[in-house]
């Protein structure tokens, strides 16, 4: 589903180049899920972000399935973007002006995807169903999060991105919302990349890497 293969990232700073990760190399079978630790400023979020599609690699190669993203132009992302990946990020970023039923369905449609029957089930599963007539300010962090969860999935993506989603929230909300995920994605054939600070949360996925110094371990 997935494979990085010597992947080097570095942003310019007024002192010169600055080195962020330094071949990185990873695969992820689909189905499978990862969780992606290491210290604040390590790279984590720089990593998921070439992933997705939003930045651009100095070096090396990313595939997901038959996409190769360093030769895909702007446009050819964005597609991307909307029909096989999901994201996910701590913010929530919902859309303000939308019901939450309306959420649900945006990406849905971007993606050609909308499938009212996978929608009710995702609602029903998160306990979304009270929510649905409410706008995302009315709402508490692990609700709103739950939303955009529903919101990613919505779309049956095969790769779901999450970058510390429940990073916000309390303890016991951030057990809740996971458990949820991880149920949810039984269902599915999604791969999960998680990018998480916390152990807790790690170790409730299949596999775990830790970033550090521009390099997996």
């Amino acid at each position: 589903m997935l494979q990085v293969q010597g992947v080097f990232k570095s942003y310019l700073t007024p002192q010169g180049p600055l080195p962020v990760l330094q071949g990185i190399d990873l695969t992820l079978e689909p189905g499978s899920s990862l969780a992606l630790m290491g210290e604040s400023g390590s790279g984590k979020s720089t990593l998921l972000h070439l992933i997705a599609g939003l930045d651009k690699v100095d070096r090396g190669s990313i595939r997901s399935g038959e996409h190769r993203l360093e030769s895909m132009n702007e446009a050819q992302l964005a597609d991307w973007r909307r029909t096989e990946i999901g994201l996910v990020f701590q913010q929530f970023n919902l859309i303000g002006s939308l019901r939450v039923e309306d959420n649900l369905a945006f990406q849905a449609r971007l993606a050609g995807r909308h499938e009212p029957r996978w929608l009710a089930h995702l609602v029903q599963r998160l306990g979304l169903g009270e929510l649905l007539k409410r706008y995302p300010e009315q709402l508490s962090g692990g609700q709103q999060q739950r939303v955009a969860l529903a919101r990613a999935l919505a779309s049956r993506p095969k790769l779901l991105l999450a970058d510390e989603p429940t990073g916000s929230l309390d303890e016991a909300t951030s057990d809740e919302v996971l458990r949820l995920l991880l149920e949810l994605l039984d269902d599915t054939p999604t791969t999960l990349l998680m990018v998480t600070h916390s152990p807790r949360v790690a170790a409730r996925l299949a596999q775990r890497v830790v970033l550090s110094n521009g390099r997996l371990t």
